[in-house]
């Protein structure tokens, strides 16, 4: 399925390091338009990205594994239409 996606649609995070990584997600996630997304390349499950996603932002984003390990995860995060 990766390989079906857009190099513009990928932020890789493998190579990025962590003091900075989140910040660059949460703000590329941000500026999505509703119904746009990206999918996030990681080296592990970045589970404390979702919880920190969901309690910033609840309700504004969707999560869905595209890849689960075991040497790396692909989550699709998309921008939730406006109700």
């Amino acid at each position: 399925m990766l390989s079906s996606i857009p190099a513009e649609k990928i932020y890789d995070g493998r190579e990025v390091p962590c003091s900075i990584k989140h910040g660059q997600i949460i703000e590329r996630a941000l500026s999505l338009a509703s119904g746009d997304f990206f999918v996030l390349i990681n080296g592990h499950n970045p589970v404390p990205l979702r919880y920190q996603l969901d309690a910033e932002h609840p309700g504004k984003f969707s999560w869905e594994y595209v890849q689960e390990g075991p040497d790396a995860f692909a989550i699709k995060i998309g921008r939730l239409a406006s109700v």
